[in-house]
């Protein structure tokens, strides 16, 4: 069982900064892979950014802009997205990877609200 709690949404204006934290109840060293999916109105859930194994992996629509980290003493994956735009309005999930016994386990948190606008 993982615990994950996203926190760092909010209200920003075109081309602002916001960080998002996920705090995990267990160590990201023992969790095969993180990453960050969002949510828009009307749209399916899409994977945003994903770290694991040392390597990091962004949709197109975010690369150069987002950045996925971790802390490990911190139990904590940070999503720092920059220069942000109207497009990337959407509820974003923190998502972890586990390995099961012969398959993957995924947990989710609650999703935090992400809102670009001027």
């Amino acid at each position: 069982q993982v615990q994950l709690v996203e926190s760092g949404g909010g209200l920003v204006q075109p081309g602002g900064s916001l960080r998002l934290s996920c705090a995990s109840s267990r160590s990201i060293f023992s969790i095969n892979a993180m990453g960050w999916y969002r949510q828009a109105p009307g749209k399916q859930r899409e994977l945003v950014a994903i770290t694991s194994g040392g390597t990091t992996e962004y949709a197109d629509s975010v690369k150069g802009r987002f950045t996925i980290s971790t802390d490990n003493a911190k139990n904590t994956v940070y999503l720092e997205m920059n220069s942000l735009e109207p497009e990337d309005t959407a509820v974003y999930y923190c998502n972890a990877r586990i390995v099961g016994i012969g398959s993957y386990d995924y947990y989710w948190g609650q999703g935090t609200q992400v809102t670009v606008s001027s």
